[in-house]
């Protein structure tokens, strides 16, 4: 009988919780049973093993950043959706930055994994920050994929400490979103 109390959500959120305070790389089964206080065989009630926890941190990660970018950006078009989505993404890598490694790390299991829908909603969000630049059509993916590319490649960079020259990394930040934000205005169709 699992224990009262805990369920599939409530364990993937505590391995959520736990693998932002000492990084993805490091969970296992064991030190998520202590910090719930059970023994580590309760854990296979809820989770199939340590993959499949995995697996829903990662589709947990998904939803959390999609709903980070929906938020900052709603009633936002143009610049101001790029900047606040921007601000939204990076937030939330800095704050969450276990569920953010689990995210980029999950691999689709099959067309039925929850994975392909978080995904999508993940893309949809990224595109929701391009739709008022009023790209062409045959420009779209190549804007998704360089803005996943920056944003991905700023936060991890930052979460590991690799911006030490001395200059504010906000500044770069900024900088770099109004590099963004003026390529994108002369693909405007």
């Amino acid at each position: 009988m699992p224990r009262s109390g805990l369920t599939r959500a409530s364990v993937t959120e505590a391995g959520a919780a736990l693998v932002d305070e000492i990084g993805f790389d490091q969970l296992s089964m064991g030190l998520l049973a202590e910090r719930l206080g059970v023994k580590t065989p309760s854990l296979y009630k809820h989770v199939a093993g340590q993959a499949d926890l995995a697996h829903a941190i990662a589709v947990l990660a998904m939803g959390e950043v999609t709903d980070a970018i929906r938020d900052a950006t709603q009633g936002r078009a143009g610049r101001d959706a790029l900047v606040a989505g921007a601000h939204a993404m990076r937030t939330f890598v800095r704050e969450h930055p276990g569920r953010y490694a689990a995210g980029n790390a999950a691999q689709l299991l099959g067309p039925d994994d929850p994975l392909l829908p978080a995904s999508e909603r993940v893309m949809a969000s990224w595109a929701a920050m391009l739709h008022g630049y009023q790209l062409p059509p045959e420009q779209e993916i190549h804007a998704l994929r360089m803005l996943r590319s920056m944003l991905h490649g700023f936060g991890t960079l930052e979460l590991a400490g690799s911006f030490q020259v001395d200059a504010p990394v906000d500044d770069s930040f900024t900088w770099i979103v109004d590099f963004v934000d003026h390529g994108l205005r002369a693909l405007q169709a």
